[in-house]
């Protein structure tokens, strides 16, 4: 289950970005969009970097300059364009296609699965905001309408990013960067394509300063930070109380419409969310899974689902696959064992007194018996409960949901056997195995430039 503090932590960022509109239409000068974010984004990358004095490092150079370009230096002139040229509520409802752009591209970038409720919680936002949109009386202007959209799927981009290059560095050093690399990146536009006010009033710099600030500095500094420890989807979700906070302010405000019909495209808005952030995950319980004792020297226990058994390995089991010197009835796949297993299974074959229940297992195929990879656990539970496991499949029959299958199986007899939680890691470009984690449940906590790290709970 996510945690409920860093869900509503981060919810803080959206929420104050949901002011944007408001501040824009009644502090702001007209028609400045380039102005407000360059005044946005660079000074308050700018104080971070007072706080931080940290330079990139390595890659984190080019990381942090198309994180800039995407969550800020193409993104904030999109949404100031926006809302200058739409109703606040309009404008930032737009934004609501967004979990749907992340859900796309997170499958491929961070092998995150795609979740049909989160798909069905993404089309109730459309819904909602075509009610929102639809229902309004104000004029909506293409140009605006195409800004709010481009701005939408920038920043979608930038979210799956940030998620697929966390931890290279500190957050508020990662969002200093970001921020002074999209306003720098704004400047040239800014020189080029709109001419500066004479003069800015106090009520302007009032603005300014609340968007670079609050809106810029603290916000991207809260985002950021909690987009590394959530799933993106669930980060694009939080994205939707922006334009509920645009157009709250926008009704009590401003004075703006907000018909019946807005009102049921927002509680629409609110159900998809409340669904998303709501959805709790359930201890695996594979179809057909049951204990048959005895049929490992009375040393462990078979785990059986529809298609597999995963059955512990003895010592001298370990030594024969090591060796690779089968007896009468071993069935190996003539790509098992796995080069990952190898050292497990060599001390495994060392050892005299073996772990019976959080041991390793052949995944072994229900029909014919042939082992055709392995799945295991680093030892019994820690101090907290937790286990780590490790899993392997040959390669040839990859792709047909074997691993998940002896994955949620192998979690699934853990929690029933003592521990209280269950962690993995993958490395950073095997997809193939991210994509594994999540559809057996597991909920990434963190990664680095390596490996990305899951835990079930």
């Amino acid at each position: 289950m996510l945690s409920k503090l860093i869900v509503l932590r981060t919810a803080l960022a959206p929420a104050i970005w949901g002011t944007t509109y408001l501040i824009t239409s009644t502090l702001l000068p007209p028609d400045v969009p380039l102005l407000a974010g360059v005044l946005r984004a660079l000074p308050a990358g700018l104080l971070l970097l007072l706080v931080t004095r940290q330079l990139p490092h390595g890659s984190w150079w080019w990381k942090s300059l198309i994180l800039g370009a995407l969550n800020i230096g193409i993104f904030f002139p999109l949404l100031f364009l926006a809302a200058y040229r739409l109703p606040g509520g309009v404008a930032a409802t737009l934004g609501a296609v967004q979990p749907l752009i992340v859900q796309t591209i997170a499958v491929r970038l961070v092998g995150e699965q795609l979740r049909t409720r989160a798909i069905l919680a993404g089309l109730a936002g459309l819904v909602g905001v075509a009610l929102l949109v639809l229902q309004a009386r104000a004029r909506l202007d293409l140009l605006g309408l195409a800004a709010a959209l481009g701005g939408t799927f920038s920043m979608a981009v930038g979210i799956v990013l940030s998620k697929r290059w966390a931890n290279g560095l500190a957050p508020v050093t990662s969002t200093a960067w970001q921020l002074v690399w999209g306003g720098v990146l704004m400047v040239p536009a800014l020189l080029i394509f709109e001419p500066l006010p004479e003069q800015l009033g106090a009520r302007s710099l009032l603005g300014f300063g609340y968007l670079s600030t609050i809106g810029g500095a603290l916000a991207y500094v809260i985002w950021f930070a909690g987009i590394r420890q959530l799933p993106t989807v669930t980060s694009s979700f939080l994205g939707l109380l922006s334009p509920l906070v645009a157009t709250l302010l926008g009704w009590v405000v401003l004075a703006q419409a907000f018909t019946a019909g807005q009102a049921v495209g927002a509680v629409i808005i609110i159900g998809a969310l409340t669904a998303v952030l709501a959805n709790r995950r359930t201890p695996p319980s594979p179809r057909g899974l049951f204990i048959e004792p005895g049929l490992c020297d009375s040393s462990g226990v078979d785990i059986v689902t529809r298609r597999l058994t995963l059955r512990p390995l003895l010592p001298k089991e370990a030594k024969r696959i090591v060796e690779r010197e089968p007896e009468l009835g071993d069935r190996w796949h003539p790509e098992y064992p796995l080069d990952d297993e190898l050292d497990p299974l060599r001390a495994l074959a060392a050892s005299r007194d073996p772990e019976a229940i959080f041991t390793l297992y052949s995944i072994r195929t229900t029909e014919g018996d042939v082992a055709i990879g392995g799945i295991g656990f680093f030892g019994p539970p820690d101090a907290e409960g937790a286990v780590e496991i490790g899993y392997g499949l040959v390669e040839a029959l990859r792709g047909q949901g074997f691993a998940t299958e002896a994955l949620i199986a192998a979690t699934g007899f853990a929690l029933q056997n003592g521990a209280t939680a269950v962690k993995a890691d993958a490395a950073v470009g095997n997809l193939a195995s991210q994509r594994v984690l999540a559809k057996a449940g597991y909920v990434e906590r963190s990664r680095s430039d390596e490996l990305v790290r899951y835990t079930f709970v």
